[in-house]
């Protein structure tokens, strides 16, 4: 009976030690993937060093807690500034730029977390971009250093002769768009403190355009400038066009000219023949030609309403006469 009533007893209490064995073990264990690292934070302070190899770890429950971040690149994303170039020009520059944690505990007790570390890299990047722009001209901002153009492109693309746009295309680019970057992103490192725990990887510029204001008066120029070869095109097309139909107007006064003579030299053709059949016709017969000729006349000449006046002897109406006489 005794042996019964403590063995209702110690089998809850095994049981309630197995239930805080379980949550202890559970507060003290956690686990890292391959994507993550740790700081240990104890009563908020950090302690020991970071973690950054990924598996089951342990930690003193309850009174321990884990802090993780990320270890694959993060971006970081600037806001467009206005920025003079070198020459004056007023540019809007966009940058991109991506980062990674490399040391965890660093990294905690210096900027807390991302949205700090961005505004550090705020910051940085942005005051080195817009060193490194005010004092590059913008054509080495725009072009590629490896970017060659001739001037059979040139002049290919129909671009204005003897201006400014042909020699910034033609110019040599010493540094150009890549080389800029790399600068920024060799002085961007530099002046990023190693207690801040972060490796800055790449710097881009997104884009780049003018400001409103010179946007507009670049637009301006550029609309009056392709007016201007506009106008020319149409200038050299009506040029052409006056020329294609002079040529016409030649060639076609040449045909017409050259089948009216052709036309003369067939109708003489034809007459001469006419005449020789004539010819052949009447002095087969002469007295027959003339009758015939004769009769045709008055087909054509007698009418109801005309009126001769001939004498008796005309040899006109001589056939009537010996017509007559026979009779």
């Amino acid at each position: 009976m005794n042996k019964r009533i403590s063995t209702l007893y110690v089998l809850p209490v095994v049981g309630v030690l197995i239930v805080a064995a379980l949550i202890v073990l559970f507060s003290a264990a956690y686990t890292l993937n391959e994507t993550e690292q740790a700081v240990i934070l104890q009563f908020g302070k950090p302690v020991g060093e970071s973690i950054e190899s990924p598996g089951l770890h342990f930690k003193a429950p309850f009174i321990q807690e884990v802090r993780r971040f990320d270890k694959r690149l993060l971006a970081w994303d600037g806001d467009p500034n206005q920025v003079p170039t070198l020459g004056r020009e007023f540019i809007s520059v966009d940058t991109t730029a991506r980062w990674r944690i490399v040391d965890a505990l660093k990294f905690l007790e210096s900027v807390r977390d991302e949205t700090g570390a961005q505004s550090r890299l705020d910051d940085i990047i942005d005051s080195v971009v817009r060193d490194k722009i005010s004092s590059t001209e913008l054509v080495e901002i725009v072009r590629s250093g490896d970017w060659d153009v001739s001037e059979d492109d040139i002049k290919s693309m129909k671009v204005v002769k003897a201006s400014e746009g042909d020699k910034n295309l033609t110019r040599e680019v010493r540094m150009g768009r890549l080389q800029l970057t790399r600068d920024i992103l060799r002085e961007a490192s530099k002046g990023m403190p190693e207690n801040y725990g972060i490796e800055l990887v790449d710097v881009r510029i997104k884009r780049l355009n003018y400001i409103p204001s010179v946007r507009r008066q670049v637009f301006s120029r550029m609309i009056s400038e392709r007016q201007r070869i506009a106008e020319q095109f149409r200038s050299e097309g009506q040029g052409e066009a006056s020329r294609v139909r002079g040529e016409t107007s030649r060639e076609l006064a040449e045909i017409r000219s050259e089948a009216r003579r052709k036309a003369e030299v067939i109708r003489g053709e034809a007459d001469a023949e006419a005449t020789g059949i004539y010819n052949e016709a009447y002095a087969a017969d002469p007295e027959f030609y003339a009758f015939s000729r004769t009769l045709e006349s008055y087909a054509q000449s007698l009418s109801e309403k005309a009126v001769f006046v001939l004498g008796a002897d005309s040899e006109y109406f001589k056939y009537f006469r010996e017509t007559t006489l026979e009779k």
